[in-house]
């Protein structure tokens, strides 16, 4: 896979990850978006086969006993996975990066599968404001928002094991450093060895 560049973003529940991946789908043409596997209903606006892949308990657990996850995780009281046929697919259809929405958990899984990863970890600019994001997206009952911005604080725990954090302060300025990164990934010495070489043996 090394050929292909993986690029895992994660943050806390509303810190705008979602938002940060759609938006460099849209911008890097030569990048696809790792479709996960969900037991949690659509939101408001959700595609099946675009957003998620939504199936019941049932049939995530037999994919789990075929084996079919790079990664899987409970989150929010539902489960999330990665189907290793994702990175297939992408390979299949020459794109030269592939782009992870997972929680730290699903990094953290992926990582151990595919050391090259490349993890980012958007924070956001303060937890008052994070807990006013969860409110107004109006997706989530109280209950749940509650829940999700409880949780916030265990998973900005984990950021060590990410390469790169970004604070997700302003949206433009949080894609454009993410940008950078990808540019620079992109150019490390392990990804151009071979355009090097070729030069030599010529």
């Amino acid at each position: 896979m090394n050929d292909l560049l993986l690029l895992i973003l994660s943050s806390p529940s509303g810190a705008g990850k979602t938002t940060l991946s759609r938006r460099l789908l849209e911008d890097f043409d030569d990048f696809t978006f790792s479709v996960s596997h969900t037991t949690r209903a659509p939101r408001n606006g959700e595609v099946d086969g675009k957003d998620y892949h939504f199936v019941s308990p049932d049939a995530f657990q037999t994919l789990i006993e075929q084996h079919s996850f790079a990664e899987w995780a409970h989150v929010h009281g539902n489960v999330y996975g990665t189907s290793v046929s994702e990175l297939d697919r992408a390979k299949a259809e020459g794109k030269s990066g592939i782009l992870f929405d997972v929680d730290y958990q699903g990094a953290r899984q992926i990582r151990a599968t595919y050391p090259e990863a490349v993890g980012i970890f958007i924070l956001p600019p303060s937890l008052d404001e994070l807990k006013q994001r969860l409110t107004r997206r109006g997706s989530d009952d109280a209950g749940t928002i509650s829940r999700r911005f409880d949780k916030a604080r265990e998973e900005i725990e984990h950021y060590p094991f990410f390469d790169y954090l970004i604070v997700n302060d302003e949206l433009e300025q949080a894609l454009s450093e993410i940008k950078g990164i990808i540019h620079a990934e992109r150019r490390r010495r392990s990804r151009m060895a071979s355009r090097a070489e070729a030069l030599l043996r010529t």
